[in-house]
């Protein structure tokens, strides 16, 4: 595995997004994900926009990361809002030129057939790595657990403190984290925020949203619904973790 950047190799960004989403693609809808396109990591962060080649040449793997600045004097904390937050401190610093100290990974996809083979390791390595020679001094993650798909009714802090006897996470994409070193910084319950109206979210995940609670594809929280104001709104948590350096 050779591991190039998109400012090397800018002929690679379609190949790159083709390798699709893991999890709820429906969060690339909100104001968030609509603003990390390939256009914009081209222009403003393509050293961290990362991507594992096969021997052939051809794309097995990517992870996106932002440079931010955190911690600062009006930033000593992790934001409660997680990614959203993240994506939308990476992008004050590009319009106020302010130089950022850390790097917020913010996705690591696998090509389908190679998922569960080991890549993501790697693939973090890779991010840290770039974090070290661009002189960052942190490595921060707002991490989706895997296995929380499969229990979105289970609340994150529940969730997030589930361990095996070994004393790692019993996620494995928290687990993934841990085995490098990183640790658990908090819950951040308000990682991503999206609303909709019904019919977007139709369009989004093939559901019919009814009045409540609902449950769809890819979420690891639940949509509320309201039918008479013909909105939805999923808020999804996630947990902070910051790799040592």
């Amino acid at each position: 595995m050779r591991v190039v950047d998109l400012a090397g190799h800018p002929d690679l960004l379609d190949a790159a997004l083709d390798l699709g989403d893991v999890g709820g693609q429906f969060i690339y809808q909100g104001a968030s994900g609509r603003m990390i396109t390939g256009e914009r990591f081209l222009r403003h962060w393509a050293r961290y926009f990362l991507i594992a080649l096969d021997d052939d040449g051809t794309p097995m793997a990517r992870a996106l990361a932002v440079p931010l600045a955190y911690p600062a004097p009006d930033r000593t904390e992790l934001p409660d809002h997680g990614w959203d937050q993240a994506i939308e401190w990476a992008a004050q610093e590009v319009m106020d030129g302010r130089a950022p100290n850390a790097l917020c990974a913010l996705e690591v996809v696998i090509a389908p057939h190679l998922r569960g083979t080991g890549l993501s390791a790697p693939m973090l390595k890779a991010v840290k790595a770039r974090a070290a020679e661009t002189g960052l001094r942190k490595l921060i993650v707002s991490v989706r657990p895997i296995g929380k798909e499969a229990e979105p009714a289970v609340p994150m802090p529940e969730y997030a403190a589930r361990r095996r006897p070994d004393g790692l996470s019993a996620d494995r994409w928290l687990r993934t984290h841990e085995r490098l070193g990183a640790r658990v910084v908090k819950v951040c319950p308000f990682a991503v925020t999206l609303a909709g109206s019904l019919a977007d979210w139709h369009d989004w995940t093939g559901v019919k949203l009814q009045d409540g609670e609902n449950f769809v594809p890819g979420g690891i929280a639940p949509v509320y619904a309201s039918t008479a104001y013909d909105t939805a709104t999923y808020v999804e948590p996630n947990v902070w973790l910051e790799h040592p350096m």
